[in-house]
């Protein structure tokens, strides 16, 4: 069905405020490279202190690059610690709120490394806040520190702007 919505322009939004729209909802998409290629899965989230975490499944594309980056820096193992040397996998994260029929809303794009959530604390503790919405066991947490964060704002042209153009 067209849009019978007015012309729109794109903002750019700063760092807190894109992760504050990005905490507003519940789903997204994870991308990370599976054989040299990006690779899409949507997933639903939580923010937490300015992570994004997921959780993922045995098997996943994604539990095995996390593991492998992990295991190569000893924070898969008991008592090992997060973050202990080496940043984890690359990946994107990608959320969004776009009204159909206007073609207004948000979008926000974070790049940061992915790693697997080790200490038996924060597990329970994602576990109790995050439920999956499919019927599959999700065994691993996976905690995503963001790095670069960039987001944009869909106006209608005669709405005041707030911030600079967002580049294209």
């Amino acid at each position: 069905m067209p849009s019978t919505a007015g012309p729109r322009q794109s903002v750019a939004l700063d760092g807190s405020e894109a992760l504050r729209l990005l905490g507003s909802v519940s789903l997204g998409r994870i991308v990370f490279t599976q054989h040299a290629l990006p690779t899409i899965r949507p997933v639903n989230h939580l923010l937490d202190n300015g992570s994004i975490i997921i959780r993922t499944h045995e098997g996943s594309a994604l539990t095995s690059h996390t593991r492998h980056s992990n295991a190569s820096n000893g924070s898969d193992r008991p008592g090992g610690s997060e973050g202990s040397d080496g940043p984890g996998v690359v990946v994107a994260y990608e959320a969004d709120d776009i009204d159909p029929a206007t073609r207004l809303g948000w979008s926000v794009v974070v790049t940061g490394y992915a790693r697997l959530v080790t200490d038996p604390r924060e597990l329970a503790r994602y576990r109790a806040l995050l439920h999956p919405w499919v019927q599959q066991t999700m065994d691993y947490t996976v905690r995503i520190h963001p790095d670069l964060v960039t987001g944009i704002r869909l106006i209608a042209v005669d709405e005041p702007v707030a911030g600079p153009p967002a580049a294209e």
